[in-house]
């Protein structure tokens, strides 16, 4: 029983940035991992970074050096701070909340993050 909404999303020039939210309500586990996925138009679904409840980040090759994922549990909330944005960052945001235990996942809608040159 939990609705993820992500924000933060837009329109950003080449070298910007961008910090993406993702808010959590609900019967929340304390055993998670959250993870921020994007998808452009024709393409499948890939993760970006995740970040597990004691904190161990992981990040695609792509976006090291450059996203941040963390997150703030007084809040309920995990953010994706993305700087050096570049051209082919561009798609749709989603964050994804998984019980550990159960391995069962919850999908935010998604937010919109365009880069142009």
């Amino acid at each position: 029983q939990v609705q993820l909404v992500e924000s933060g999303g837009g329109l950003v020039q080449a070298g910007g940035s961008l910090r993406l939210s993702c808010a959590a309500s609900g019967s929340i586990f304390s055993i998670n991992v959250v993870g921020w996925y994007r998808q452009a138009p024709g393409k499948q679904r890939d993760l970006v970074a995740s970040i597990t409840n004691g904190g161990s980040r992981r990040y695609v090759d792509s976006v090291k050096g450059r996203f941040t994922i963390s997150r703030d549990n007084a809040k309920n909330t995990v953010y994706l701070q993305m700087n050096n944005l570049k051209p082919e960052d561009t798609a749709v945001y989603y964050c994804n909340l998984k019980n550990v235990l159960t391995d069962h996942s919850y999908w935010g809608q998604g937010t919109q993050v365009t880069v142009s040159s």
